[in-house]
């Protein structure tokens, strides 16, 4: 294959359906760290900003920590990371000439993140695609993730650059999606399933965030961002839900303070359990 493809089939010899194959041929896996051993990789994803995906990976992480098993975040949203917050971790990534080395929360999980790697936590990362899609790949290839038994990708919204080289790149075992109950982001979700779908990527469940409010006053349930739909896009694509969490401003609080490993709720325990059995089948 020679020249770039101008789109009216005269600037190469090459018929367009052959230039599809090749390209479907072609292998974009990205070789993980030699010293490196992680049994399952859990992506979670989005299909719009604002819902709480970052709040999930971290208590998806904590959940299994929990249950006396390896976790580490691999924090793949560059230019909004906030994973390092919610875990009040302040020091930085260390490195020799053998890989770089992820910090080490309150509790040992393991967390990478460009926010490890900047000076200033308020620097702002304004970098191009594909330097974020290659810095993404770095942190699979070059950092050292010793013994770890979950690798929590948390990837940013939508179905750009990143998530396609997550899921081009890097062997994910299934992803998790979050979503909740706006009728908009009801829509928008269904765009990540159905990339999850053609890049042929298990889908392990739906967790829907911001689902009610319980008042403390009178025990009362209220939708405050409208009534659910989840269970009608989980149905319609055979797929399970796997919590429908509640808006706790305790939460919120944990991960403003970086105590998010203090928190504690069952609303994880299903998707722990099936997050275990993947591990042990």
């Amino acid at each position: 294959m020679s020249e770039a493809c101008d789109q009216n089939c005269n600037s190469c010899g090459v018929e367009c359906s052959d230039r599809k194959e090749d390209t479907d041929k072609h292998d974009f896996t990205e070789r993980l760290h030699d010293m490196s051993s992680i049994k399952k990789v859990i992506g979670v994803v989005s299909g719009k900003g604002g819902v709480g995906k970052s709040m999930v990976t971290s208590m998806l992480a904590v959940t299994m920590n929990r249950l006396g098993y390896h976790s580490a975040i691999l924090d793949a949203d560059i230019t909004g990371p906030s994973i390092p917050k919610s875990f009040g971790i302040k020091t930085k990534a260390t490195g020799t000439e053998f890989g770089i080395f992820p910090v080490k929360s309150k509790t040992g999980i393991d967390i990478m993140s460009v926010n490890l790697m900047l000076e200033n936590d308020t620097d702002p990362v304004v970098w191009r695609g594909p330097i974020i899609a290659g810095t993404v790949k770095q942190f699979w290839s070059e950092v050292i993730w010793a013994n770890v038994d979950y690798l929590f990708i948390d990837m940013p919204p939508g179905t750009g650059d990143v998530p396609l080289t997550v899921f081009q790149s890097i062997a994910v075992d299934g992803i998790v999606i979050v979503t909740s109950p706006q009728e908009l982001v009801s829509m928008v979700v269904t765009k990540a399933i159905k990339m999850a779908e053609m890049m042929n990527i298990p889908i392990i469940g739906i967790i829907e965030n911001m689902s009610y409010f319980k008042c403390p006053d009178n025990d009362k349930s209220y939708p405050i961002f409208g009534e659910s739909h989840v269970e009608e896009i989980a149905s319609e694509h055979q797929l399970e839900v796997l919590a429908k969490l509640p808006i706790n401003p305790q939460i919120s609080a944990s991960c403003d303070k970086g105590l998010i490993e203090l928190y504690t709720t069952t609303d994880f325990d299903k998707v722990g359990q099936i997050l275990q059995n993947m591990i042990q089948s």
